[in-house]
């Protein structure tokens, strides 16, 4: 999987009329690990659980149970570049965790709904 970046409208408009879940994660703003953290739990509408850190950002990206059901998720990450500008090593890792996420939702062996990440341009 790639997350090269893309038109945000298409993307939305599409999973929209296929009734998906849509999640904007704005990272407008952001310069620190922290607020990356703070602004991914706001998106996702994360549980209280989650912990603030990769690992319970990891665990909170293959659960999703406290979202509505839907045949599908869309996580749209916008305003992404200073911050990836500014602090690659976390950006990269925020990366590797969206990407684990798509591929641990995409193993389709129960019947999960899919999950697709969009960098938008």
């Amino acid at each position: 999987m790639s997350l090269d970046p893309r038109p945000l409208a298409p993307a939305l408009s599409a999973a929209e009329e296929a009734g998906w879940t849509t999640l904007r994660l704005d990272l407008d703003g952001v310069r620190s690990k922290a607020a990356v953290l703070r602004r991914c739990g706001r998106a996702l509408r994360a549980p209280e659980w989650f912990g603030g850190n990769w690992d319970a950002l990891a665990d909170v990206l293959t659960d999703l149970s406290w979202l509505p059901a839907a045949p599908g998720r869309l996580i749209a990450v916008t305003s992404w570049r200073a911050y990836a500008a500014e602090r690659p090593d976390d950006w990269e890792t925020l990366g590797e965790i969206l990407e684990d996420a798509v591929d641990f939702w995409s193993r389709d062996a129960d019947g999960r709904p899919p999950l697709t990440v969009v960098l938008a341009d």
